[in-house]
């Protein structure tokens, strides 16, 4: 975990709070139960603290995100146009991946997105439509 951190330049305490959050499942070595980090793991921590740091997200509207936007587009992938999740936007990542493979090198339940699947999923705009306000109806 020291590695790890020394590497994305955060402490582990931050690491463990992503890992609380759901944002990361480090592997545990069976005889100590210290917390192992993969290749994926640590890109997963360099992307959250690129958005959290870089783009002012807070690990609410990170989750909130991760309900509604493509993981290619959160994770900014280089190889979206290969993957089938790129060309069926209107279904989650995780439900296509069980169909089909995806060029993700983790597996769906090592992916924030997978694990915060749960998450409520509310209107961004509550509010009357625009046609209650205006007394016309879009057509």
């Amino acid at each position: 975990m020291s590695e790890a951190a020394k590497k994305v330049d955060l402490s582990p305490k931050r690491i463990r709070e992503y890992e609380t959050e759901g944002f990361i499942r480090p592997q545990r070595e069976p005889k100590t139960n210290n917390r192992i980090l993969s290749d994926y793991d640590v890109r997963l921590i360099q992307r959250l603290t690129y958005l959290i740091h870089e783009k002012g997200f807070t690990i609410a509207s990170l989750k909130f995100l991760m309900k509604i936007a493509p993981c290619w587009k959160i994770f900014d992938c280089a190889e979206k146009e290969r993957c089938p999740t790129y060309l069926k936007t209107s279904i989650p990542c995780w439900k296509i991946i069980k169909q089909e493979n995806g060029l993700c090198k983790a597996i769906c339940t090592d992916c924030p997105i997978f694990r915060n699947a749960d998450i409520e999923e509310i209107k961004l705009f509550d509010g009357p439509s625009h046609s209650q306000k205006t007394g016309h109806e879009n057509k």
